[in-house]
């Protein structure tokens, strides 16, 4: 069936995913680590989520913050990883037209907006460091509701042209992809057109979106260090930092390994594309399954909200 359809003129109706090209033996070994990891960030999220749901104490615009971060992590592992565990285990390697780039949608829609919470959750560790006796009046959940509909609507809205523009493009030949998910360069190859106006659009868009977000948290985190160092008080600077520490670690982390994916792609010709396939597939993955581990091991109130949710379980 693959091998008629690299040669068909008929119109593309669903495509295969091929992942691991060159080492597909080794899907089943790959698949026990990715399970775990599945599973360990679909529960730390839902847990952080029940955990501030059911906590009085934890009802804060910087809880509500973590949160909307937790339901995109949920959202873009609930997007990809289910699929390539189906590959790796049952080989249901063929996607429909429309899945296809709906995943697309999500995949390219909900990276920049966890970059743009990352930024709000920056400004809030601003407000809250250099503008203290201001914080209760700036940083409310009125300013959370509407933060959040921005960051929503701001990466929807931007980079919903991209699976548009990859969707109108001429199917008539082959419909194997090689890769675990829909990437929109991945997809755009199989194409019959030119889609040089698709991979500028990704460009321009992506690095818009994650390049004004990251210099607005350079600016925030650079503001914060100015004013700690300010501090009379070792004590209150010690504090002062410990606020941030799990926001800015969580912000390394996206960076680094966004940072990663990016260069490997780069180099695509150095890098085998077996290894490109599994950075990207990761990069949905480890994230998610971190960032509420960091926040609930560094964070006390979170910690202690695990804790009586725990007890009530028992």
């Amino acid at each position: 069936m693959a091998s008629a359809s690299n040669y068909s003129t008929a119109p593309v109706s669903e495509f295969l995913l091929i992942c691991f090209p060159n080492y597909q033996s080794w899907q089943h070994w790959l698949s026990l680590p990715l399970s775990l990891l599945f599973l360990l960030a679909m529960g730390a999220n839902t847990t952080l989520l029940i955990t501030i749901r059911l906590e009085a104490s934890l009802h804060e615009p910087v809880y509500y913050l973590l949160s909307l971060l937790s339901l995109l992590d949920i959202v873009l592992c609930l997007t990809v990883i289910p699929k390539v565990l189906a590959i790796f285990w049952f080989d249901l390697r063929s996607i429909s037209f429309s899945a296809c780039f709906l995943q697309m949608f999500i995949m390219n829609s909900f990276l920049p907006m966890e970059s743009c919470t990352f930024m709000v959750m920056a400004y809030d560790r601003y407000v809250a460091i250099c503008h203290p006796l201001r914080y209760p009046t700036i940083i409310t959940n009125r300013f959370v509701a509407k933060a959040s509909v921005f960051v929503l609507t701001r990466n929807a809205l931007l980079t919903a042209p991209i699976p548009i523009l990859t969707a109108q493009l001429r199917y008539c030949g082959k419909n194997i992809i090689e890769n675990c998910i829909c990437a929109n360069l991945s997809v755009s190859r199989l194409s019959c057109d030119n889609f040089t106006l698709n991979r500028i659009y990704q460009f321009v868009a992506g690095w818009t979106l994650l390049g004004s977000d990251f210099i607005l948290i350079f600016l925030s985190y650079t503001f914060i260090l100015r004013a700690v160092l300010r501090f009379k008080a070792e004590r209150a600077a010690v504090k002062a930092l410990s606020t941030c520490g799990s926001h800015f670690i969580l912000i390394v982390f996206f960076s680094t390994i966004l940072l990663v994916v990016v260069l490997t792609n780069v180099s695509r010709k150095r890098v085998s594309m077996d290894i490109l396939i599994l950075l990207n597939v990761l990069h949905h993955l480890i994230p998610p399954a971190l960032n509420p581990i960091v926040y609930g091991v560094r964070t006390k109130e979170i910690k202690q909200g695990i804790q009586k949710l725990l007890q009530r379980g028992m």
